[in-house]
């Protein structure tokens, strides 16, 4: 049944909620079945299933601690060891639909957590000795507290780092101002700055409990299962009905309802930014920093939403197109307003693919194109996809007769395989693109049919760490091809696999069984088109500078449950019209540029220093000397502030189609103007403009 499902690549997002509170004993409809519908799913769908038998239990178990109590703040060892009469036995509740184990994790927990909150609460009521010598060690390697006086301890080093860290701010901002003779900023005594500090973590962790306190049986359940999905591979997990909606929002950029960003601030619901186009923006009345207090559905009586989770307001605001709601707010003045809005469809507009012109003195103008994610949408169809909009920004782009193209797929975690796909298919005749292997079977090529081409000038792809799935698809395809200089930071991130959502309930053989939401899991591996897995390798950049993830420790080889790498035979193709031809000339020049250019070397110490400050897991407790060691970071750091500086030689341009497009809009004047100014910062940018220019001649 799976195959009616249209295939799609994206990054997963890591889980970790942490499962603690007032536990609800009520079972959640269907709750009995579930894990047993997804282990059967994975069975017989996933591309490497396992046994479900005590080793796989094992690793249940281990990730679950994990996620629930990675820092080991909370459990104390001889909760560890009661859970761990069940380490051998998740298997059999799993297959049994019972959750014994899980049940007796959250009573720990919750237990714990009571007893936590008093240890904040007291620990913050006085002043901390701010020069005593000691320190505070963050290593997650550290074993879980012996007693409640062990954990106590922990939590005294971890307040007390927060409210140094908080108070070291403060001084510095009152002894620069001293410096600079600046009066606004008010002289206050060493006593009265760490009472503030010490009140603002202490109503940080107030918020943060009170958040914790209204999670609920279906929280932890989905904690639960993702740790049993995960432990078949990182990309595989269970979404809820509301998850499964909010992933169909972010892949396909649109959603129905009234285009307002929310956030949940001391209890309240609060406006955060209004989306431009979208209903609110329209309407007028709702502003950034209104607190909702309650929200009605057209004539019907409110519903209060004050302490209310923002996941829930969030189903109340949102709905179909053409319905209204009214929301009671509070402003910023005090004032209470309600406010009448109809639902829409709301584009957001900062997932798509945009472009911009750039040159340099030699004033040979290159399009840039930007592309977040491998967008689409899968349950509109004839809707907005990736594809679509690339194909667009090149005709765009060609009207301005730029002489060369660079798509920047940093940061993408990927998206849909049919766009990535047809999208390669905009650079070359016709092909192989990517292939594709199921369990069991042969490899499935997955062709570019098109013999015309939409751009076949210079052209370079911009790569990270952080480039992933389809990103990675992409960039392989133009490297086997050799139809694109890929400038990247090392190798991409690693994600060679293939993922699909099965909706549970139609797996199920009752038909009133309830909406259990959906498995995404991983069904097939996806290979170079020499043969290469991208899984765990990733594709490395045919010209690599640094950056400050160079030292640190990413990508797919990190997590201890990804597939591994390897390869099958290669598909059959040739070089495509447009192809690079002296490839080691290109990279020869750009290693020239970059061997003598000082923030490139910049480039690479700084790296190193992040890797030198994440690797670090022990700090100061004596103000003086984290003072003086934050001192002696930040004089290091000022050596780097070049490497933000605007590029003088580097000119950004709109396209004319968007100049027209923008007038009068100021919102998205503006988010264009700042997209600018980041721009022209670009060291990686400014160096892919040169590699074209290298391939223009």
């Amino acid at each position: 049944m799976y195959k009616r499902i249209r295939n799609f690549l994206m990054i997963a997002v890591p889980v970790s909620l942490l499962a603690m509170g007032f536990y609800i004993k009520d079972k959640t409809p269907g709750e009995d079945i579930l894990i047993k519908a997804i282990l059967e799913n994975l069975k017989n769908y996933h591309y490497s299933p396992l046994e479900i038998d005590d080793k796989f239990s094992e690793k249940v178990f281990d990730n679950y601690l994990d996620m629930i109590d990675g820092n080991k703040r909370f459990l104390l060892q001889e909760d560890v060891d009661k859970l761990s009469n069940y380490k051998y036995l998740i298997d059999d509740e799993s297959l049994n639909g019972s959750y014994e184990f899980l049940n007796l994790s959250v009573e720990l927990l919750e237990k714990r957590a009571e007893m936590v909150a008093g240890f904040y609460k007291e620990l913050l009521e006085y002043p901390f000795d701010l020069t005593k010598n000691e320190l505070v060690d963050f290593n997650e390697k550290i074993p879980y507290a012996d007693s409640e006086a062990e954990l106590k301890e922990r939590w005294r080093q971890y307040l007390k780092y927060n409210v140094i860290t908080r108070l070291a701010g403060s001084l510095d901002i009152q002894e620069k101002a001293l410096e600079n003779k600046d009066t606004s900023v008010k002289q206050n005594p060493l006593d009265t700055l760490e009472l503030r500090a010490r009140m603002a973590v202490l109503k940080t962790h107030n918020d943060w409990f009170a958040r914790m306190k209204r999670l609920n049986r279906k929280d932890r359940l989905n904690v639960y299962v993702n740790a049993i999905t995960s432990v078949f591979d990182p990309h595989t997990n269970y979404y809820p009905p509301a998850d499964k909606k909010n992933f169909d929002i972010v892949m396909s950029g649109r959603l129905e309802g009234i285009g307002a960003s929310l956030q949940e601030k001391d209890g309240y619901i609060r406006v955060d930014r209004i989306i431009p186009g979208s209903p609110s923006a329209l309407q007028g009345e709702l502003k950034e920093n209104d607190l909702i207090l309650k929200v009605g559905q057209g004539n019907d009586e409110p519903v209060d939403i004050v302490d209310a989770r923002i996941d829930d307001a969030v189903v109340l605001i949102r709905g179909k197109k053409g319905t209204e709601v009214k929301l009671t707010v509070k402003k910023p003045d005090g004032t209470i307003k309600v406010i009448s809005i109809i639902r829409d469809i709301v584009q957001l507009e900062e997932t798509y693919a945009k472009s911009v012109i750039v040159a340099d003195k030699d004033k040979k103008e290159v399009g840039y194109i930007y592309l977040p994610s491998f967008y689409a949408d899968f349950n509109e169809p004839g809707g907005r996809s990736c594809f679509k909009d690339i194909k667009a920004e090149i005709e765009k782009l060609k009207k301005e007769h730029v002489k060369g193209i660079i798509l920047d797929l940093r940061n993408n975690g990927g998206g849909s395989l049919g766009d990535v796909v047809d999208m390669a298919g905009l650079f070359i005749e016709s092909g192989p693109i990517v292939q594709v292997k199921s369990r069991g079977t042969a490899p499935e090529v997955r062709r570019d049919n098109d013999k015309s081409v939409a751009w076949d000038g210079p052209f370079v792809v911009m790569v990270n760490t952080f480039s992933a799935s389809a990103s990675e698809i992409m960039a392989a395809a133009m490297q086997d091809y050799k139809r694109a200089v890929i400038l990247g930071t090392g190798t991409t991130h690693g994600k060679g696999t293939v993922q699909q959502f099965i909706e549970l309930k139609r797996t199920m053989r009752d038909p009133n069984a309830p909406d259990m939401g959906s498995v995404k899991l991983t069904l097939q591996k996806f290979y170079r088109i020499n043969g290469d897995a991208t899984q765990i390798k990733g594709v490395i950049a045919d010209i690599n500078l640094p950056d400050n993830y160079s030292y640190i420790k990413t990508g797919e080889n990190e997590d201890k449950h990804a597939l591994p790498f390897d390869r099958i035979e290669p598909a059959d193709y040739a070089a495509s019209k447009g192809h690079i031809k002296n490839m080691a000339k290109i990279k020869a020049r750009s290693n020239e540029r970059t061997a003598v250019k000082n923030e490139i070397t910049l480039l690479e110490e700084n790296a190193r220093r992040w890797q030198e400050q994440r690797e670090k897991n022990s700090f100061d407790l004596n103000i003086n000397k984290y003072r003086a060691e934050e001192k002696l970071k930040s004089e290091a750091s000022k050596k780097y502030d070049e490497l933000f500086t605007p590029i003088d030689e580097l000119v950004i341009m709109v396209p004319k189609a968007d100049q027209t497009a923008m007038k009068g809009d100021v919102a998205r004047t503006a988010r264009s103007k700042d997209w600018q100014t980041a721009l022209k910062k670009d060291l990686y940018l400014f160096e892919a403009l040169q590699i074209c220019e290298d391939l223009m001649n």
